[in-house]
């Protein structure tokens, strides 16, 4: 069968990778992104093409995929006169890769259908290594009949392949994952640097801890930086921030609250603001051991 012309916008470490590994199982792409050093790189490797607009990459494909930072860019690339939205037509799909607000989502989602067009919300997990060889995970959603018609292409980028039900809803995993990860994380983080204030050595309450229940692959990557200075995880505090924010809006929608989700927010808008948004998340134990010098000073 002919393979599906792909668009894609979001040219970055994951969506770089991900494009990389379509041409190399033979699909003909369309590219558009603002770093035009990523795009000749694609370019270079044949059968691509670049748009100008999202317009014009929607027009000229049969599957549009996002892998973009936040809804607000994910909206600004989709409405508008030159947007994706005025390039879609009856039985093309838009698929989103990025971490977006469920409610953006739908939205979205309603206005495609509105002219005959499908969408997938369908956020990864793993690294932009296993974006390379096709072994994502992908949480997707969205009507089974759309899921089913390009499932072949997420299975040729994705290890696990998830249909989690109506549109929206692998937003709210992906949302959910995270917070439950990234609370993780700065949780362990603060643990390591308690113990460091106390005067406990690292490496000690790593096997005592690892030795247990609490062991997990975040508390690895915890311990790579708390006790072996290396940045490991390749998630930077900014999108854990961005992540944390989306799950308290949610909560919000739902009617409920998450103290805890705050009380992760509170800790990670205080570690950009001390300057370690680029940084990998677990950067935030710096922010943790410097917090009761900054209470002396």
């Amino acid at each position: 069968m002919t393979k599906p012309v792909i668009g894609f916008i979001g040219l970055g470490l994951m969506g770089g990778n991900m494009v990389e590994n379509l041409q190399n199982r033979g699909y003909e792409v369309n590219v558009m992104d603002l770093n035009k050093d990523a795009v000749a790189a694609v370019l270079a490797r044949g059968n691509a093409s670049e748009a100008v607009s999202g317009k014009e990459l929607a027009e000229k494909s049969d599957i549009v995929m996002l892998c973009l930072t936040t809804s607000e860019v994910v909206e600004k690339v989709v409405y508008g006169d030159t947007g994706i939205l005025a390039g879609m037509s009856e039985g093309k799909t838009l698929i989103d890769f990025g971490t977006s607000i469920p409610a953006s989502t739908k939205k979205i989602g309603a206005d495609l259908a509105a002219i005959g067009a499908g969408m997938i919300d369908a956020p990864l997990g793993r690294t932009p290594a296993h974006a390379k060889d096709g072994l994502l995970n992908i949480m997707a959603a969205g009507d089974i009949e759309t899921f089913n018609k390009v499932k072949p292409v997420l299975d040729e980028q994705g290890e696990n392949v998830f249909h989690l039900g109506a549109l929206g809803s692998g937003h709210v995993t992906k949302l959910v994952n995270n917070f439950m990860g990234m609370t993780t994380v700065a949780t362990m983080s603060q643990a390591f640097a308690v113990a460091k204030l106390a005067g406990v050595d690292g490496q000690q309450l790593f096997d005592i801890m690892s030795a247990g229940p609490s062991n997990s692959p975040f508390m690895q990557f915890c311990k790579f930086y708390a006790v072996d200075g290396e940045e490991k995880l390749g998630f930077s505090v900014a999108n854990a921030n961005k992540d944390l924010g989306y799950f308290l809006a949610l909560c919000e929608e739902l009617g409920t609250e998450s103290l805890i989700a705050q009380g992760t927010s509170t800790s990670l808008q205080a570690a950009v603001d001390a300057g370690l948004g680029q940084n990998d998340v677990p950067v935030i134990f710096d922010y943790f051991t410097n917090l009761k010098a900054e209470a002396e000073a």
